[in-house]
This record gives structure tokens, C-alpha cells and sequence, in this order.
């Protein structure tokens, strides 16, 4: 099965939030499996982003008029074409970053499980909701929820169709417009689902795809968004909130992670070599949730690291446009040169390869083989930066509780996964790890999948969460609303204002004792 036709970019090229595209300053879109010129893509402007804001602001007053089962049903409609169209999708998110189909289907599920839910639970979340008063049945408080007004969405390169379009979803349900920065490596997975949204019924104008570099693009949604959603490295995710925070307007991030597993004495090893290999290299390892450090304890770590690099050696790399490989390519040349340096820096330094440890020019030029390694220290620059590659260390333990020690002793807590004899336990390790999210008896799918449950990091790995209702509401603006029913606190006829106050406390406090409050 070939790469998209050309045709099938031009009919997306139109859809960029740039006017004049045709007489725009353009960059070329290359197939990352052969390194050929596959399309074109007109480069954005901070004029560009700002006539895309004027115009999503205007819509976003007539979309934040509609009804929340107006908007839902129209990101019904579009996930139903996000399914009928998901070949396409997988073949445009291929071509553009390189990732195997499975990982290219990992994007489609991960949208249909968002439109899904935020659809279905809009409208509750939204509800206005009475809320405890000042005093019962006297004071009458209400809950509302506003939209912040045009959401930015500067998104990564790496799973560029979830991270631009499943982050965008919550914020339109919310009433919200939405201007997106793709990464200028991957615009058509962006377009590709714009035009889906707008088949499925969604204003073009509150929607809007700016494609173009970071330095001028997203300095500009930054400067003029109401609310930022950004998903990359924590140094950018920084740099990204002091500009927010001079704003003072909200931020959420997903950012870097150094994402452990720990196995323990009782866990089923080949069940556990097998899943690491999704766990470590879905994406070539291009991916902030994935595996980079394995905990296991020692008297059972030759045996797994046995078992896990025969798995690893039996995996299949290749471009093809089918279920075939388990592993695709790197995306660019800067991440080759990463996961290279990383790599024969650890080997020069005193560590094993146990599986791997070489580029694969002959399949492509951006493939590098899913690596194992021993004997890594933190002086190796593998060992506590993050590599976001197809590279794995293993590192024997003494217990269990060495296992978490290590565990946390990173800036990092995006993801981890624990495996160990029985669920309990595993569940047990998982509490005591700093990590927004723990898999038992999983690498990252699992926790990731649950749309229901908030996802996101601690310390340098993020702020705020996406998923639940942390991720729609935090599009909003929460308003208290209070009304006095019989009186308000001035004092009522007939009482001083000196005895009003001294009854205040008592009266309060009365209050306070009864049952439910």
C-alpha cells in the first residue's frame, strides 16, 4: 500500500487557516519511511494567527450560543467519519511521522474514545449545579460554567492527530474556539481531521489550523489565545508558562518523561517481555508514556532480561502501510542523531547492548533497531535524560522498595508501569509511585484509555491534566452565582446591629452542627 496520493494533501492544503495559500512561502512535507518529497505546506504568519483569532472569536460567541447537545452532536457525527475514514487517517499519520500502522491506530481509538465521552458527558459536566449555600434555605448558590473564549493548542509531532484534535474536542464542547499549531513536521494529521469536523458540521472559522514554526506561530496563539493547551518538553513547557503566567491566563501541559517499570519476584516474565516491547517501542519510543527504565528485582533479572531481548531481536521493522511491522521509523534526522549519540555514548562508557544498537539505513533512513541495555549509570547521558527513542535500560534491584526509590528518583512523573505476583501488589507499588499515571500489569495503554480518568504529570512531566472532567472543565470559567432568598447578613428588622453580630457566630455555628453540613 503507497504513501497518500498527492491529490488527497491538495484537497487538505485548503483547509490551512492562511489566505493566499497558493502564493505563500512553502515547506516540503517529506514520507519519513524514504526521505522523498511527498507534499508542500504554505508557512503561517503572526498575521496569519492573528486574522484566524478575529475570526474564531466572532464564531466563538454564535457556537457558545448553541446548545451543548447541538455541539455534541456534531462531534458525534464526527467521530462516526473519523471511523468510516480511519485508512486515511492511519496512512496520512504513517507518512508524516513514520510510525508503524498499530501506533497510527493507537490515534484513531484514542479520538473515538474521547468524542465519545466528552460527548455523552458535556452536557453534565456543563450543567449549571446547586451547590451547598451560605445557610440553608435562606441562601441559594449556583454553579455555572463559561467558556474561556479561542483555546490555543500547540501541538507535537510524535501522536499529532491525539494531541491537536483530541485536546481541541473538550474545548468546543465547552463552547469554546480553537486555534491549532501543528508541529511543521506533521500539519496534514491536523487538516486531515479538520476536514472531518467541518463534514461533520463544525464552523470552519472555529476551528482554526495555522501551520507554520514555533518561534513565530506559536509566539503568536500565546500571545492572543485565552486559555493555553501545549503538549512537548519541559523546557519549552517553562518557557511556554512564564509567558502564560505574565498573561494570566491558564495553562495545562503534557510534558517530558523518564517513564519507569518495575517487575518483581512472582510476575509472569515472558508475559512481561512481551508487553515491554509495546511498553518501550510502540512508536519507536517516540512517545512521552513510554517505557525507558526497567526495575527488576535481581534474582529474577537475567531471566527477564533473557526472555525480553529475545522478544525484542524477533521484532519486525519496516515502512510498510499495513499491519506488518511492529516498529516503523524515527521521524527526523535530530532524532536519529539523539538516540545514536545516546546509544554509543552508553556503550563507550562501559554499558551492554543486549538487543540492538544500530541504524538501519538499508530499511529506510531514519530507522534505528529497538535497543536494550545493561549496566547504564547516570554519568551515561541515557541514564536520567530522556532519550524519546527506541532505547531501554534494565537495572537489577535489590527490593522492591529499591525498585520505587529508583523509581522516583527522577525530575520526571508522567508514567510507569508496575508488574508484579499478584494485582494487590501491584496496585500496592503503583500508590507509592509519583507519576500522574500507573499501569498494572501494562506498559501505558490501559491508563491512557480511561477517558474517564484525569491524565498528566507530576513535577517536571506536566500541569494540569487531560481526560475527566479535569479536561473539559478546565476550559472553563467557573462563576459562583448566590442568591438571597428571605434575607441577606444585613440585620433583619427589629435587631440591632450590634446584637445582628453577636448572634452571627452562634447563628453560623448552629448551622455548621446540623447533619450534612
Amino acid at each position: 500500500m503507497p504513501a497518500p496520493s498527492a491529490a488527497a494533501f491538495d484537497r487538505l492544503r485548503a483547509l490551512a487557516a492562511i489566505d493566499d495559500i497558493d502564493g505563500r512561502q512553502s515547506k516540503t512535507i517529506d514520507e519519513v519511511f524514504t526521505g522523498k518529497p511527498l507534499t508542500t505546506i504554505p508557512v503561517g504568519t503572526a498575521e496569519d494567527v492573528t486574522a484566524a483569532f478575529a475570526k474564531a472569536r466572532a464564531a466563538q460567541q454564535q457556537w457558545a450560543a448553541r446548545s451543548v447537545k447541538e455541539r455534541c452532536a456534531i462531534i458525534e457525527r464526527y467521530r462516526d467519519l473519523v471511523i468510516a475514514n480511519r485508512d486515511f487517517l492511519m496512512d496520512v499519520a504513517q507518512a508524516e511521522t513514520g510510525k508503524a500502522r498499530s501506533a497510527a491506530q493507537e490515534e484513531i481509538v484514542d479520538i473515538m474514545l474521547n468524542a465519545r465521552y466528552y460527548a455523552r458527558q458535556a452536557a453534565k459536566l456543563l450543567a449549571s449545579k446547586r451547590v451547598q449555600g451560605l445557610l440553608p434555605g435562606i441562601v441559594k448558590t449556583v454553579v455555572n460554567h463559561h467558556p474561556k473564549g479561542v483555546v490555543g493548542v500547540i501541538s507535537p509531532w510524535n501522536y499529532p492527530m491525539t494531541l491537536s484534535i483530541s485536546d481541541a474536542i473538550p474545548a468546543l464542547l465547552a463552547g469554546n474556539a480553537v486555534v491549532v499549531k501543528p508541529d511543521s513536521q506533521t500539519p496534514y494529521c491536523t487538516l486531515a481531521n479538520a476536514e472531518l469536523l467541518y463534514q461533520a458540521g463544525l464552523p470552519r472559522e472555529l476551528f482554526a489550523v495555522v501551520p507554520g514554526p514555533g518561534s513565530v506561530v506559536g509566539t503568536a496563539i500565546v500571545q492572543q489565545c485565552d486559555y493555553l493547551m501545549f503538549t512537548g518538553s519541559s523546557a519549552t513547557g517553562r518557557s511556554l508558562a512564564e509567558q502564560c503566567g505574565a498573561r494570566l491566563i491558564g495553562f495545562s501541559a503534557e510534558l517530558g518523561g523518564k517513564n519507569p517499570m518495575i517487575v518483581t519476584r512472582g510476575a509472569d516474565l515472558a508475559e512481561v517481555a512481551k508487553a515491554a516491547t509495546r511498553a518501550c517501542f510502540s512508536n519507536a519510543g517516540q512517545l512521552c508514556i513510554s517505557i525507558e527504565r526497567i526495575y527488576v528485582e535481581r534474582e529474577i533479572a537475567d531471566e527477564f532480561a533473557t526472555k525480553f531481548a529475545e522478544q525484542v531481536r524477533a521484532m519486525t521493522l519496516s515502512g510498510a502501510y499495513d499491519f506488518s511491522a511492529d516498529m516503523g521509523s524515527l521521524i527526523s534526522e535530530d532524532q536519529l542523531k539523539t538516540v545514536s549519540n545516546h546509544v554509543d555514548d552508553a556503550k563507550a562508557k562501559g554499558a551492554k547492548v543486549i538487543a540492538g544498537g544500530n541504524a538501519r539505513p538499508d530499511l529506510g533512513p531514519l530507522f534505528f533497531e529497538p535497543t536494550v541495555l545493561t549496566d547504564v549509570t547516570d554519568e551515561m547521558e541515557c541514564g536520567r535524560n530522556e532519550t524519546f527513542g527506541p532505547v531501554v535500560s534494565i537495572y537489577p534491584v535489590d527490593s522492591v522498595e529499591e525498585a520505587i526509590a529508583r523509581a522516583n528518583d527522577t525530575e520526571y512523573g508522567l508514567n510507569a508501569s508496575v508488574w508484579a505476583a499478584t494485582k494487590a501488589q501491584g496496585e500496592a507499588i503503583a500508590a507509592r509511585i509519583k507519576s500522574g499515571t500507573v499501569n498494572v500489569d501494562e506498559g501505558y495503554a490501559l491508563a491512557f484509555g480511561s477517558t474517564a480518568a484525569p491524565m498528566g504529570g507530576m513535577k517536571a512531566s506536566g500541569v494540569g491534566r487531560r481526560h475527566g472532567a479535569d479536561g473539559l472543565l478546565k476550559y472553563t470559567e467557573s462563576q459562583t452565582v448566590s442568591t438571597a432568598r428571605i434575607l441577606n447578613l444585613d440585620p433583619p428588622l427589629g435587631i440591632s446591629g450590634p446584637l445582628w453580630q453577636k448572634l452571627l457566630t452562634p447563628m453560623i455555628r448552629l448551622v455548621q452542627a446540623l447533619p450534612g453540613r
